[in-house]
């Protein structure tokens, strides 16, 4: 295969606020670029970027001004600089990693889409944004020549939302960090130590935001204290976003408000660190394409507890234990239900072993390739 010059949307890499995108951004780049030396891969930034993102050096990043961080500016940036640079470099394929693609560029596209979250819960998200996305994501999908997404899940909802052909997209699941791994017990005293005082505690991690549904999960530990007087903490671990109003006005009065540990956003290492230690996972958010903080946390062989409905069940398969997310009652339930049966509590921890081998970054990265592949020669 001749020599191609791949360019790559890297607008989500950023140094200690890696999220969803940016995370499978990072570790699919990483490992595509190293593989495939002989091609050229240029990574346009909307901002000044951070060194460790420049993978090898087959790598040659570029900063595309002005930042994009508003819908108007989405626009000019995808639609009017975006394609002079890939006129300049001669590029072969544009690579979009965060959802949105130039619908000016004339070169073929593959897009990356982790869920339609904005259509089904556009409360959540802010109003400028959905706007722009409502009016959008059709004219993406049509232009894109290929889209890549994160879940059987995600793929059937742009299907049947957008009538989007079955065989334009391709299912790429996330993978597990190898920092993610079962603690020694010394390891896990002492992150309680640090965090909670040396109490167990319940984890969540992901970002502060209403989709996350984190005001259930604040009521339904309140009736677990309330009814099991345990000292259990619950710890919430990640970086604070938008319309966060009504959950900071709660958590202000909140009764148990000496026993939730807000952490801020974390760096890899010490987040696997504290995941590992925590007694369960619960993740209550409404909708997720994926939902990675799941298998991270079965990977450490803490048992997770997440929502129904959605891609979780899809991704965790019986190593996890469901609950109904609009139902504080029932999320409360299943934590002390976990709390109080040391047997199921190990089976789903056994289960969950089984199912995290299938997610694999490096089987990612290379079903990534095969969807760059295609762009380019359908």
């Amino acid at each position: 295969m001749a020599a191609m010059i791949i360019a790559v949307n890297t607008r989500f890499l950023l140094k200690d606020r890696l999220e969803g995108y940016g995370y499978f951004a990072k570790e699919i780049l990483q490992r595509v670029v190293r593989s495939h030396p002989e091609h050229q891969f240029y990574f346009l930034f909307d901002r000044p970027f951070e060194r460790e993102f420049v993978f090898s050096s087959n790598v040659y990043p570029l900063v595309v001004s002005p930042e994009a961080r508003l819908p108007l500016l989405w626009k000019y940036w995808y639609d009017i600089k975006v394609p002079l640079v890939l006129k300049r470099i001669k590029a072969d394929v544009f690579v979009s990693t965060d959802g949105y693609c130039s619908l000016t560029a004339k070169i073929p596209q593959c897009l990356v889409i982790h869920d339609l979250g904005f259509l089904h819960y556009p409360e959540t998200y802010k109003k400028s944004h959905v706007s722009f996305l409502k009016r959008n994501t059709s004219k993406f999908l049509k232009k894109a020549k290929r889209v890549v997404t994160v879940s059987e899940f995600s793929k059937n909802d742009i299907i049947k939302n957008y009538k989007t052909p079955s065989e334009k997209i391709d299912v790429v699941y996330n993978g597990v960090k190898e920092k993610f791994q079962p603690l020694v017990v010394e390891e896990k005293i002492r992150m309680k130590q640090k965090y909670t005082g040396g109490k167990e505690f319940f984890m969540y991690v992901g970002a502060i935001q209403p989709r996350k549904n984190l005001i259930n999960l604040l009521k339904a530990f309140s009736i677990f204290k309330k009814r099991l007087q345990s000292n259990m903490k619950l710890v919430l671990a990640g970086r604070m976003q938008w319309k966060n109003e009504e959950f900071y006005r709660l958590l202000k009065t909140y009764k148990y408000r000496d026993d939730v540990v807000l952490t801020g956003y974390l760096p890899e290492e010490e987040l696997s660190l504290l995941l590992g230690s925590a007694y369960a996972l619960v993740y209550p958010s409404l909708f997720e394409g994926f939902g990675v903080p799941v298998i991270e946390a079965m990977k450490c062989h803490v048992p997770a507890l997440t929502s129904r409905g959605s891609s979780m069940e899809e991704i965790a398969i019986d190593g996890a234990m469901y609950f109904d997310a609009n139902n504080h009652a029932d999320i409360a339930d299943k934590m002390m239900l976990i709390y109080k049966d040391e047997t199921l509590r190990n089976k789903l921890i056994e289960n969950a072993k089984l199912v995290v081998e299938k997610y694999n970054w490096e089987k990612s990265s290379e079903l990534f390739w095969q969807s760059i592949l295609k762009t380019i020669d359908d």
